[in-house]
């Protein structure tokens, strides 16, 4: 039987069956695929809504809570505002001095407690005199001998001197005897720089300050031999009044500082704390160095302060204020009040009708917290420090504490109060249900607005 031509289950119908199979798994794929891209467009779309809603929420500020954007404001002022430099400075006495013995000897009295203040010559430590007592002893009586020896010689001399005229006695014996007298007053020059020795060493014996100032902590205690020019000292006094601070300026400012020094060579110095809310003391500007350092382009300068009550410390840091000048009735804003485009700096301007307007200004000097404005502002106008950052310009504001369209500083009338502490309420509920951004957004509008001074849950 020849069975090649008859159909069987490997024949051309299976071939079409697979193709059907392929097709279906692409088209599966295809699905799939375009699932995920619904999906993922979801996200996308949600994230935007969700970010919109943000936005929203922070633009539009208060209208959602029953009204406009709260906000904190100042009047424009005027003051003096100092034109000043910034630097850092180290707090440096004038003198530290190092005490050291300089003769060799066991310490028999300490003269001063630790920490005490000082005056120059007083009295800080003893050593035992008694061996250079004795040395001095030694070198007086040596003195002594040789002046005898002298005198001896020179009446010799002046008997040799009257025998030579009478011929009795050789030039030579008389020569002889010039040159012994020569001698023997050497000798005596030189005991007496031998009793100067004596004397000076015995008076090193009692170590006295050579400055005033505080005593530091004893390095050596009563008894212990202490060696002529030792490394440990005995104890370092330290000058504390007046005191200096030396600090640097770049040297982008020397041109401003010399003009002024020029013209007032005693400029004054602010030392302020760490933290820059303490004035420790005000001084004057003592010396310039003579050299800018090439390293740090700076140059280091010398400031002197009474320092009566020790304000400032040895090694203590200090932040410096160069006053180089004052500048009279200046117009100032707090630093809150002032912002920065990208194009100009600029404040809201409170206008009697509770909206905002947008007033460029150009600024001058800053003294602490309050900045000077030379241009763009007049005294007695209203601006916003706090809340700017959510306003835009003809946005309508409220001034916790007074009425809508009423003057700044006036006060308040029963009808606002009770309208705030509706507000207040308001703002508790929407706090308790917000999160996030929102809810940060509420806790900044909830404390503009005082609900806290007022009394009400959060």
């Amino acid at each position: 039987m020849d069975f090649q031509d008859a159909p069987g289950p490997a024949g051309g119908a299976p071939t079409d069956s697979t193709g059907s199979e392929q097709e279906g798994r692409a088209s599966r794929h295809r699905r799939i695929a375009w699932i995920g891209l619904g999906i993922f467009a979801l996200l996308i779309a949600l994230a935007i809504y969700r970010h919109h809603a943000s936005t929203s929420a922070r633009m539009t500020g208060f209208k959602g809570l029953g009204g406009p954007m709260p906000v904190s404001v100042a009047q424009v002022g005027t003051a003096d505002v100092p034109v000043v430099i910034d630097a850092l400075g180290t707090v440096t006495p004038l003198a530290t001095v190092t005490v050291r013995p300089q003769v060799t000897g066991p310490i028999v009295r300490i003269a001063f407690q630790e920490g005490e203040t000082v005056r120059a010559g007083d009295l800080l430590a003893v050593i035992d005199p008694r061996p250079y007592q004795a040395a001095l002893d030694q070198a007086q009586g040596q003195l002594a001998r040789d002046q005898a020896a002298l005198e001896n010689a020179r009446v010799d001399l002046a008997r040799y001197k009257r025998l030579l005229a009478q011929d009795s006695v050789s030039a030579q014996t008389y020569a002889g005897q010039e040159a012994t007298v020569r001698q023997d007053e050497a000798q005596v020059e030189a005991d007496q720089a031998s009793v100067e020795t004596a004397r000076l060493n015995l008076s090193y014996c009692r170590i006295t300050s050579p400055v005033a100032g505080r005593v530091g902590l004893r390095q050596v205690d009563l008894g212990n031999l202490v060696q002529a020019n030792q490394t440990t000292p005995i104890v370092t006094v330290t000058q504390m009044q007046p005191m200096s601070v030396l600090f640097t300026v770049p040297e982008n400012d020397l041109t401003r500082i010399f003009k002024h020094a020029s013209a007032d060579p005693k400029l004054v110095v602010e030392a302020y704390s760490r933290d820059m809310r303490h004035l420790i003391a005000t001084g004057t500007l003592a010396s310039i160095d003579n050299q800018i350092s090439t390293t740090t382009g700076t140059l280091e300068m010398r400031a002197l302060f009474e320092n009566a009550h020790t304000e400032l410390f040895p090694d203590e840091f200090v932040n410096v204020k160069l006053v180089l000048d004052t500048l009279k009735n200046q117009i100032v804003v707090p630093g809150g009040a002032v912002q920065n485009g990208p194009a100009s700096t600029f404040v809201y301007l409170v206008e009697p009708n509770d909206t905002v307007k947008l007033r460029d200004i150009v600024t001058g000097p800053t003294d602490g917290n309050m900045i000077a404005i030379t241009s763009g502002l007049t005294a007695g106008e209203t601006v916003v420090t706090d809340g700017a950052d959510q306003l835009r310009n003809g946005a309508h504001v409220r001034i916790p504490g007074r009425k809508p369209g009423a003057a700044p500083g006036a006060p308040a009338s029963a009808h606002a109060a009770g309208a705030d502490k509706a507000r207040c309420a308001r703002l508790a509920a929407a706090r308790r249900s917000a999160s996030g951004m929102k809810a940060k957004f509420l806790t900044r509008a909830y404390e503009r607005l005082g609900c806290a001074r007022r009394g009400s849950k959060t």
